[in-house]
C-alpha cells in the first residue's frame, strides 16, 4: 500500500451508503422555525468533502451557520432498519458559502474524519449507523406513561433517541424520567434514571430527537454502559469496515430470536413516507412542532403557525375538494392534532365560502390551528395521556386547556390578534352556557365563534372519542339539531348545504359489497366520483380505481357513511 494514501473519511462513507435508498439531507440550526432541505452535488470519500446546494428565496443562508459551520441530518428510507428509517447526523461541519446565484447557495462542507463525536461528558458518542439498533423505553411518569424509541447515539454519559413526535408531548428539557431502559438485538439491557437535555425535530417523517443525561448511576451500572458504549464502538468499526482486526459482529448485536421476528414483522412492506410531506399532512407535523417551541419555553414560534394558516387557506382556493378529502386523509394524527388541522381547513373553507375578501380569515385560521395546543401543555402524572379514557377528574383538568394555552403565550410574550384571541379563548363555549372554560350564552359569542362551535361540533361527533365510534354524518347533524340550544341551528343549515351527508373524505359502503372513499359531490350533496378501496366480498384483496357517476351501477346503490378504522382504511393521498 503508498505510505502517502489515507483512509475514506468514514462520515463520508455512511452518507454514501444512504444516499443509495430515498433520502433527504436538512440543514438545521436550533434557533430557527424551519430546517432546509439540500441537494448533494458532490461527495469525496477519501477527503471528506461534500458539496450541497440549497435554494432559499428570503431567508439568509448565515442564519444556519455558527461560526461557519452547519449541522445537518440526512434520512434514508431502508425496509430494514427501525421505523423503515435510518437518520445520520452531522454537527458542526465547517464550510465555505458560495452564491451561485440569487436563490441559491452551494455549501462545501468538510465532514469529520471519525463516525464517533463529543457526547455528554465530552465522552466519545458513537452513532448507530448502518443498521445498528436499540430499542429504548422511557419511563415518564412512574407507573402511569412509558414512551417508546430507538437509539441515534450512545455514550457513557447519555444517549439521543429518535421518538415519534407524536408521543413527545409529555417531555420537557430538565425534566427527570424515573427510569430509561435500552434493549440491544441480543436481549441484554440497561437501566438507569435519565434528565432530558435538549429536544428538537430530526427528519422529514415526525420524529424528535432526545438528548438524555444518564444520572445517578452506580458503579455497576458505570461498568456495564461504558461496556456497551466499547461494544457499540467495536459494531461500527466493523460495519464500516476501518479496523481488518474485526471479523465480525459485537455479541451485543447479534439479533436473537426475539428481535428477529419483531425486525421481520416490522419490516415486510414498510416504506417511507415521501421525502417532503404534502399538504394537510406536513401541516399537522409542523403544529406539532411549534407545540414542542411553545412548550420549552423559550419563545412563540408564530411563523409555523401563521404559514400552516396561509396554506390552508390557499388550498381552499385553489382546491377545495382537494383540500377537504386531504383533511379525511388525517386518521392516524393524535386526537388534538387532527381535530385542530380539520377545523381550521373546513372554517376556511366556510369562510371563503362566505367571503373570500374577509380581513378575519387568516387570524381565524390561525386560532383553529391553534385552539388545541393547551391539552398536551396539560399533560402530567394527574393526565398523563390524552388518548386513554378519562375519569371525571381527569376531564375537568382538560376542560382548562384554553385558559391554560392563554397563560403560556402570555408568558412567551406573545399577544395573539383580537380575532385570534377570540378563537381561543371562547372555541369551546356554546349558546346555551353549558360550553367551558366560563360558560359563555350566545350574547357574548361572535359569530365567527358561532361559527367554529359547529365544526368542532360535527367533527367530534364523526368521529370516535373515549372508545366510541364516530357518527355517520346524518347523526351527527341530527344530535346537534336536536341540542336544545346549544348550537346554532342556521349555521348548521348553512354547513349541510356546504358539505352534504356524504362529505368529501367519507367512506362509503356500496350495496354490491364495495367500500369507496368519497372524492367529489354535486350542488345537491350526491356522490359524483368516489375511489373504490375494498370489495368486502374478497377481504384480501385491496383495490384502488376511481368511477364517477355514471359507472356506479357496477358497485351498486350508496347505503350508508362507514367509519373507515373498521377496516383498516386510510383515503388515498391525493
Amino acid at each position: 500500500m503508498n505510505g502517502n494514501s489515507r483512509a475514506p473519511n468514514l462520515s463520508a462513507r455512511v452518507i454514501r451508503s444512504l444516499t443509495q435508498y430515498q433520502h433527504k439531507l436538512s440543514v438545521y440550526s436550533e434557533n430557527e422555525d424551519y430546517s432546509i432541505e439540500a441537494d448533494i452535488l458532490d461527495i469525496d470519500q477519501d477527503s471528506g468533502r461534500i458539496v450541497l446546494k440549497v435554494q432559499l428565496n428570503d431567508i439568509d443562508i448565515e442564519r444556519y451557520a455558527n461560526e461557519g459551520s452547519f449541522n445537518f441530518d440526512i434520512e434514508a428510507a431502508k425496509p430494514t432498519a427501525p421505523q423503515n428509517r435510518e437518520v445520520y447526523s452531522v454537527y458542526s461541519a465547517p464550510a465555505k458559502i458560495l452564491k451561485t446565484d440569487t436563490f441559491s447557495y452551494r455549501l462545501e462542507c468538510q465532514l469529520p474524519d471519525a463516525i464517533a463525536g463529543a457526547g455528554i461528558g465530552r465522552s466519545a458518542r458513537v452513532p448507530f449507523v448502518l443498521g445498528m439498533h436499540a430499542d429504548v423505553r422511557l419511563e415518564v411518569y412512574r407507573h402511569s406513561l412509558s414512551i417508546n424509541g430507538f437509539l441515534h447515539n450512545l455514550s457513557i454519559g447519555g444517549c439521543l433517541l429518535e421518538i415519534p413526535i407524536a408521543n413527545s408531548i409529555a417531555l420537557t428539557v430538565d425534566q427527570v424520567l424515573p427510569g430509561i431502559t435500552l434493549e440491544f438485538p441480543n436481549g441484554e439491557t440497561f437501566f438507569s434514571e435519565g434528565k432530558i437535555r435538549h429536544i428538537r425535530p430530526i427528519g422529514s417523517q415526525g420524529y424528535t430527537a432526545v438528548g438524555i443525561q444518564f444520572i445517578n448511576m452506580n458503579s455497576e451500572q458505570q461498568e456495564a454502559i461504558y461496556q456497551h458504549v466499547r461494544d457499540a464502538e467495536r459494531e461500527a468499526a466493523y460495519r464500516c469496515g476501518t479496523n481488518q482486526k474485526i471479523t465480525n459482529h459485537s455479541p451485543l448485536f447479534i439479533a436473537n430470536n426475539k428481535d428477529k421476528e419483531f425486525r421481520q414483522s416490522h419490516s415486510q412492506g414498510g416504506k417511507m413516507k415521501p421525502s417532503i410531506q404534502r399538504g394537510v399532512a406536513e401541516i399537522a407535523n409542523q403544529i406539532q412542532i411549534g407545540f414542542l417551541f411553545i412548550k420549552a419555553g423559550t419563545n412563540f414560534r408564530e411563523k409555523i403557525f401563521y404559514d400552516s394558516a396561509d396554506r390552508l387557506i390557499d388550498m381552499a382556493m385553489r382546491d377545495r375538494k382537494a383540500l377537504l378529502y386531504d383533511l379525511a386523509s388525517l386518521l392516524m394524527e393524535p386526537d388534538w392534532v387532527r381535530h385542530a388541522v380539520q377545523v381550521a381547513g373546513q372554517l376556511a373553507d366556510m369562510l371563503i365560502t362566505q367571503d373570500p375578501h374577509s380581513p378575519q380569515i387568516r387570524e381565524a385560521v390561525v386560532g383553529a390551528l391553534m385552539h388545541t395546543l393547551g391539552k398536551p401543555l396539560l399533560i402530567s402524572p394527574e393526565l398523563p395521556s390524552l388518548e386513554a379514557h378519562m375519569t371525571p377528574s381527569q376531564r375537568a383538568i382538560l376542560k382548562g386547556h384554553s385558559t391554560t394555552l392563554l397563560k403560556r403565550l402570555s408568558v412567551l410574550e406573545w399577544s395573539p390578534s383580537p380575532v385570534c384571541h377570540d378563537i381561543l379563548e371562547n372555541a369551546n363555549e356554546r349558546l346555551d352556557g353549558t360550553g367551558y372554560p366560563q360558560g359563555k350564552s350566545s350574547e357574548d359569542l361572535s359569530s365567527l365563534v358561532k361559527t367554529i362551535s359547529v365544526i368542532k361540533a360535527v367533527n367530534k361527533l364523526t368521529h370516535g372519542r373515549n372508545g366510541n365510534p364516530g357518527r355517520p354524518p346524518l347523526d351527527a347533524y341530527r344530535w346537534i339539531n336536536d341540542a336544545s340550544g346549544a348550537y346554532d341551528k342556521s349555521l348548521l343549515v348553512e354547513y349541510i348545504q356546504q358539505y352534504g351527508l356524504y362529505p368529501i373524505g367519507s367512506l362509503a359502503k356500496f350495496s354490491r359489497g364495495y367500500l369507496a372513499w368519497i372524492m367529489e359531490i354535486d350542488a345537491k350533496g350526491i356522490p359524483m366520483k368516489v375511489a373504490v378501496v375494498k370489495n368486502l366480498n374478497f377481504l384480501d384483496m385491496n383495490l384502488n380505481y376511481i368511477l364517477v357517476a355514471d359507472d356506479f351501477p357496477q358497485i351498486g346503490k350508496l347505503e350508508e357513511i362507514v367509519n373507515p378504522l373498521t377496516y383498516g382504511l386510510t383515503p388515498l393521498r391525493v
